[in-house]
């Protein structure tokens, strides 16, 4: 029999639909915050618990289901969790009430790091080594993307028709994406030797750890101001909600550009390329807070901001130098992180605005976080530079 043809250009295609749907998800449902938070009986700061139960659902279902599922084949594992994705974003746009949607958006959460994780290192197959960090972005590119479009659809639809049919618009992508996959996802074996035990040893690395603190902290700048961007706009900017979706595309385009333009940096010098994006994003959210008395002063910011988002497909790349053979966990472990972020930047944003400090305070707060991720990354800077000085020596095989 002969070997089944690869074609990558389909297989990352495919790959990166999964991200805009997921990304469409994820962005959408900040950006329709002011209006299902009433329609649920709720206060917006408390609806911004809703975007922390999606987050703590990826938290959890990443290093969960990559440990137990280490012995799938990886494409298996791409399918099922596309068809669980899109299944709980389906149960979302039904949501009752308030406690059921925190279940629902939990449930939309838990494939979203797996996916992601697994969808990175199937695409670094697909390209030679020094390109792997363009090829993870080829699959955060269907991300990026949907801030730019599916985001703002998502708000539009949500605006026009009710915000539910932004969830059901999750749904049907979810399976498109299982359709693709099934159609050009290469057919592989369970990685030999996999097993939960192996996953775990990336626990074990300090660098992971300090990887993913790098994200955990750095990143939840960037979702400190987008989770309150659509209630800035309307509330202190005073634009139409006809300008909200807008203001979003600008976002979406800022943070495809910082993604392609950090992964050619990621592919040449891959940690001053995370201190540079720390920095940028830093500078950028501290501008928020000066900018918001007009759009036309907030819109280069809110790119600036999202060019930051960049520092997702680094330090995605930057986990599968320090992991060893832990590759699935590890990957996976990067969106929990970040997730972690996407639950703590809102959080902490929720507390600076109900503390009385306003809207624009999700700015200063970002700003500390992003500072906060860059400390974290010298920390990693220096340890690792001691550990090229001080190797630890192997043990022989017995």
């Amino acid at each position: 029999m002969s070997t089944p043809v690869i074609r990558p250009g389909l297989v990352l295609f495919a790959l990166a639909m999964g991200g805009f749907a997921i990304g469409t998800t994820e962005f959408a449902v900040m950006s329709l915050l002011p209006y299902f938070a009433p329609d649920l009986a709720i206060d917006e700061p408390t609806a911004g618990h809703v975007i922390s139960a999606y987050a703590l659902g990826v938290v959890v279902g990443a290093p969960v289901i990559a440990v137990l599922a280490a012995r799938l084949s990886r494409r298996t594992l791409l399918i099922s969790l596309m068809g669980l994705f899109s299944l709980a974003n389906a149960a979302s746009a039904l949501a009752p009430d308030y406690h059921w949607m925190l279940a629902f958006r939990f449930l939309s959460g838990l494939p979203h790091g797996a996916y992601f994780g697994v969808a990175a290192l199937v695409a670094t197959t697909l390209v030679p080594h020094n390109r792997r960090a363009q090829a993870v972005a080829m699959v955060m590119l269907g991300l990026t993307i949907a801030t730019i479009i599916g985001v703002p659809l998502a708000n539009a639809i949500g605006q026009l028709v009710g915000w539910r049919w932004g969830f059901a618009l999750v749904g049907v992508l979810g399976m498109v994406t299982v359709l693709l996959l099934v159609l050009f996802a290469p057919k592989d074996r369970p990685v030999p030797g996999a097993s939960p035990l192996r996953e775990l040893g990336a626990l074990k690395q300090r660098q992971v750890w300090l990887t993913l603190g790098i994200g955990a902290i750095g990143f939840g700048g960037m979702f400190c101001v987008y989770t309150y961007l659509a209630s800035t706009l309307l509330e202190v900017t005073q634009v139409s909600p006809a300008m909200v979706p807008l203001a979003l595309a600008i976002f979406g385009l800022g943070l495809t550009a910082g993604n392609l333009v950090g992964a050619w940096a990621a592919d040449r010098a891959l940690m001053p390329a995370v201190g540079a994006i720390l920095l940028w994003s830093a500078a950028s959210l501290m501008l928020f807070s000066f900018a918001v008395g007009s759009f036309w002063t907030l819109a280069p910011v809110v790119f600036m901001i999202g060019c930051g988002g960049g520092l997702g497909t680094a330090l995605q790349t930057r986990l599968m130098d320090v992991a060893r053979d832990a590759q699935t966990l590890a990957a996976a472990l990067n969106h929990s992180a970040f997730n972690f972020a996407n639950a703590l930047g809102p959080w902490l944003g929720g507390l600076a605005i109900t503390a009385g400090h306003g809207w624009a305070s999700t700015g200063w707060v970002g700003s500390a976080l992003a500072l906060g991720g860059f400390l974290i990354w010298i920390v990693a800077l220096l340890d690792d530079r001691q550990r090229s000085l001080n190797p630890v020596p192997q043990r022989a095989a017995g």
